[in-house]
C-alpha cells in the first residue's frame, strides 16, 4: 500500500503543480451551472430536486474525463518516464491503481465543489436530500467508470489526442447503449432478453436507476468492477 500511495501523492499534486486543475474544475462548475439553470430550466421545473443537475452529468463527463484520463499512461509512455516507473520497486498493479485513485480523487473533488448548487434547492424548498445523495455517490461511480476505460486506451498508445478520441468513443456507446434509439431496433431482431443485456451494459442505465434514489448492489458493484 506505501507504494500506491506513492504514486496517488504523486500523480494527485501533479495536477495541482500545472493550471490543469483549476481549468477543470471551472469547467467543470461553470457547465454544471449553465446546463442546469438555463439548459435544464431549474426555476421553471417548479420542483425541489437535482434531478436536472444529475441529467448532464453523463454527458460532461464524455468531454471532460476523457481530458485528465487520457495522460495518465499515454504521457508517461511519450515521455518515456514509463520505463523509469516500473523500474522503482512498484509493480504494475500498484501503479494502475494510484494512478487511477489520484484521478478519481480528483474528480470528486471537482464535484464535491457542487455543493452551492445542493444548498440552492434546500433553500427553495424541501427536497429528498437521501436522494441527492444517492445522485451524487452514482454519479462519482460513474466518473470512475468513465475514467476506467480512459485509463485502459491511454495504456495503449503513446498520443493524447488518439486517447481521448479512443475513450469519447467507446463511452459513447457505453452510454448509447441504455438509449430508446439503439434498443428499439434490436427487438426487432433479436430476443429480448440480448436487448436487456446490452441495456445492462450502458452507464446510463445504471446511473439512472441510482438518481431514482434505489441504491442497487448492481448497480453500485457494476460501476465498481467496470
Amino acid at each position: 500500500m506505501s507504494a500506491t500511495l506513492a504514486i496517488f501523492r504523486r500523480e494527485f499534486g501533479s495536477y495541482f503543480a500545472t493550471p490543469l486543475a483549476a481549468v477543470f474544475i471551472v469547467i467543470f462548475l461553470l457547465l454544471s451551472g449553465t446546463f442546469t439553470f438555463f439548459l435544464g430550466d431549474f426555476f421553471e421545473t417548479g420542483q425541489a430536486d437535482l434531478q436536472v443537475f444529475f441529467r448532464f452529468h453523463p454527458w460532461l463527463y464524455l468531454l471532460l474525463v476523457p481530458a485528465v484520463a487520457m495522460g495518465l499512461w499515454a504521457e508517461e509512455r511519450k515521455s518515456g518516464t514509463l520505463a523509469l516507473l516500473l523500474t522503482q520497486p512498484v509493480t504494475l498493479w500498484q501503479a494502475v491503481l494510484g494512478k487511477f485513485f489520484a484521478a478519481w480523487i480528483f474528480i470528486g473533488l471537482a464535484l464535491v465543489l457542487t455543493f452551492p448548487i445542493w444548498i440552492t434547492v434546500n433553500w427553495l424548498g424541501e427536497p429528498d436530500n437521501g436522494v441527492i445523495l444517492a445522485s451524487y455517490l452514482g454519479s462519482w461511480l460513474m466518473a470512475g467508470a468513465f475514467l476506467s476505460v480512459g485509463s485502459c486506451l491511454s495504456a495503449s498508445t503513446r498520443s493524447l489526442v488518439v486517447a481521448f478520441i479512443l475513450t469519447v468513443v467507446v463511452c459513447l456507446l457505453f452510454l448509447l447503449a441504455g438509449f430508446p434509439l439503439a434498443l428499439d431496433p434490436l427487438r426487432a431482431i433479436v430476443p429480448q432478453a440480448v436487448v436487456d443485456a446490452v441495456s445492462g451494459m450502458s452507464f446510463l442505465t445504471h446511473f439512472q436507476a441510482i438518481t431514482r434514489g434505489v441504491l442497487d448492489l448492481r448497480d453500485v458493484l457494476y460501476f465498481l468492477f467496470a
